[in-house]
């Protein structure tokens, strides 16, 4: 039977970086939704061009077509035996979407990894950010700082901060992802399906509680 696993966790937790390497570990396909879009969206499928219109106007992408995404990505052949979704759902309305589309592969979600970080944390990793202006590579002021302040390493040309990593951008971003998520981790949370992970350790570390946790 194909395992579905979904992976909550808020902006600069790494549950991108989890995602990866949970996808490697245990074999299953990794579906983020944002490569899910921006896929559609690139290659001009009929549903990329009609999430495309909807973004052009400022509205937000109706979850049918979403889904629908979801839906196409699930039945390719890697994903015969389940997948990691991350980045959807997003509250409650779609996971009961998502259960139902889930059925008709025979399946349904079957564990819900919460990575967790209180603010502080998520404000300081994520803040922290610089990119060069020649090739984009990143740089962290605490955790991978450039030998030279404010000049890239590899290429030289100056560091500077993007709109998105600024600490009053991040703070929004989080409190707007707890605003809206807090829903959907209540909802699975009375399912007894969502499994809480500390998010402030090594990577190995949350990697190795991640396993443990789906192993149970």
């Amino acid at each position: 039977m194909a395992t579905y696993i979904v992976l909550l966790g808020p902006p600069g937790v790494g549950k991108g970086t989890q995602a990866v390497i949970l996808a490697q570990a245990i074999k299953l396909a990794h579906i983020s939704s944002g490569d899910l879009f921006r896929g559609n969206i690139k290659n001009q499928t009929e549903l990329g061009k009609l999430a495309k219109s909807y973004m052009d106007k400022g509205e937000l992408v109706p979850d049918d077509v979403t889904i629908a995404m979801v839906r196409d990505r699930i039945s390719q052949p890697d994903c015969k035996g389940g997948a990691i979704l991350d980045g959807f759902p997003r509250t409650p309305k779609q996971a009961e979407s998502l259960e139902k589309m889930l059925a008709e592969f025979g399946g349904c979600v079957d564990s819900v990894p919460y990575i967790t970080a209180d603010e502080a944390v998520l404000i300081e990793r994520t803040s922290g950010r610089w990119s060069c202006r020649a090739q984009g590579h990143v740089y962290h002021q605490k955790f991978n700082p450039p030998k030279q302040a404010g000049v890239c390493d590899v290429d030289g040309s100056e560091l500077y901060q993007r709109d998105d990593d600024k600490v009053e951008t991040v703070t929004n971003r989080i409190h707007v992802y707890f605003e809206q998520t807090m829903p959907l981790v209540d909802y699975y949370r009375k399912l007894g399906k969502l499994i809480e992970i500390n998010g402030v350790q090594p990577v190995e570390q949350v990697t190795n509680d991640l396993l443990a946790a789906l192993r149970k």
